[in-house]
């Protein structure tokens, strides 16, 4: 998840791949640019997306920190999804900023990391227990 999350990072930064790269931003509901032609981007979107996917790799090194990068990001990308959903998108709200596309798949990213980290925990709790003969 980590080299994905850093792969977006990179990816919003080269023209091209980002569509009305002149208009992009630092922040805020003006920047114009669009990864992919579809999602939203800033240079403070792209910075926020290398920091999550350089603590990925680095909390990769072990089980439980991976499970708790899961767990903790899902939830943090869940309460963007609902961030995303309440505030008004050409509001000063929008700091980000994030576009309905944004929004979805933050709640895809959401469910899917808390699942995968959930199913961790589950794998770790069992290898964990021990078994003794009676």
């Amino acid at each position: 998840m980590g080299a994905v999350f850093l792969l977006v990072g990179v990816l919003g930064f080269i023209p091209g791949i980002t569509t009305n790269y002149e208009t992009m931003g630092f922040a805020g509901h003006e920047s114009g640019a669009l990864l992919l032609g579809i999602f939203q981007v800033s240079v403070l979107h792209n910075i926020v997306h290398l920091l999550f996917g350089a603590a990925g790799i680095a909390m990769a090194r072990t089980a439980a920190q991976s499970k708790n990068y899961l767990v903790v990001g899902g939830a943090i990308y869940l309460v963007l999804w609902i961030y995303g959903l309440l505030i008004g998108l050409d509001t000063p709200a929008n700091f980000v900023p994030v576009n309905m596309a944004d929004n979805w798949l933050h709640f895809v990213l959401g469910v899917g990391m808390l699942g995968l980290g959930l199913a961790l925990s589950r794998g770790t709790a069992r290898a964990g227990r021990a078994t003794t003969a009676h």
